[in-house]
């Protein structure tokens, strides 16, 4: 371990002993799961905004807890961090197989279809379903995504992306029937197909489903806030307006984000 790693590692396991801070001393790998989740996605806040400063920061405590919860389960008895490290090595050499073996990938998808066939591989004895390495616990969203991807890699997939365009239409179809039919549960699981169908579409066309809808709510907040701005501004406030000024504010403050958009473009 290099000099800094191993001071980090000194001071959480100071941080854990008897003459240590009360507060990590009570920790456990379950306490400390929904700080590593908040964390994860502090990261992805620290990226999707571009500022390094603040992802060095981040990518700090998500360190800090991964050694935590080294730290706790050596102190359980069952591995140490050491043990981690030489595993994600381990495993790394393993599914490169076209970097540190005899395979070839010449491209990210090869690259993909490569280390999902090692996988299987290393787990075609403990007779699992194919998508249970996909965690549950992960964001709708986001494990929608996954799972569609890993069901591509066996050829359960789409043809083209007019065939998954056509699903969002059926499903969007089947969505307005059951609302129009009354039945909630209907409506609740039509609208989780809908979603799924969604989620595929934005996976064939190269995106990613949890960003899109991240971007798409901070425009939604962007836009919210300038109507909130200009409803101040003529000593108002919410709650006091109409929809229909509401929505004029609205739209204006959509063509002006337009045109400025098109300057910025065109500059």
């Amino acid at each position: 371990m290099s000099d800094a790693f191993a001071k980090l590692c000194k001071v959480v396991t100071h941080l854990r002993a008897p003459d240590g801070c009360p507060w990590d001393r009570e920790q456990t790998n379950e306490t400390l799961l929904p700080k590593l989740l908040e964390e994860a996605y502090e990261v992805g806040d620290a990226v999707r905004s571009g500022d390094d400063e603040n992802l060095r920061e981040e990518l700090g405590d998500v360190m800090l807890l991964v050694v935590m919860h080294a730290q706790i389960a050596s102190e359980r008895g069952k591995f140490q961090i050491e043990q981690v490290i030489e595993e994600i090595t381990a495993k790394l050499i393993r599914r490169h197989p076209h970097v540190f073996g005899d395979r070839e990938a010449n491209d990210a998808g090869a690259v993909v279809k490569l280390w999902d066939n090692v996988k299987r591989e290393e787990k075609k004895d403990k007779k699992e379903h194919y998508l249970s390495g996909v965690a549950a616990a992960l964001p709708a969203l986001m494990r929608a995504q996954k799972i569609q991807k890993k069901a591509a890699h066996v050829q359960f997939d789409w043809a083209e992306l007019s065939d998954v365009m056509a699903k969002v239409d059926e499903e969007l179809a089947e969505t307005k029937e059951a609302i129009a039919g009354g039945d909630s549960g209907e409506v609740a699981e039509e609208i989780g197909d809908l979603l799924f169908a969604v989620v595929n579409l934005a996976r064939r066309t190269d995106h990613d489903a949890e960003t899109l809808l991240q971007s798409a709510t901070d425009k939604f907040v962007r836009r919210f806030n300038a109507v909130e701005d200009e409803v101040r501004e003529q000593g108002r406030k919410l709650g006091d307006v109409g929809l229909a000024e509401l929505d004029e504010i609205w739209n204006a403050q959509k063509r002006q984000a337009a045109a400025a958009q098109s300057t910025t473009r065109s500059s």
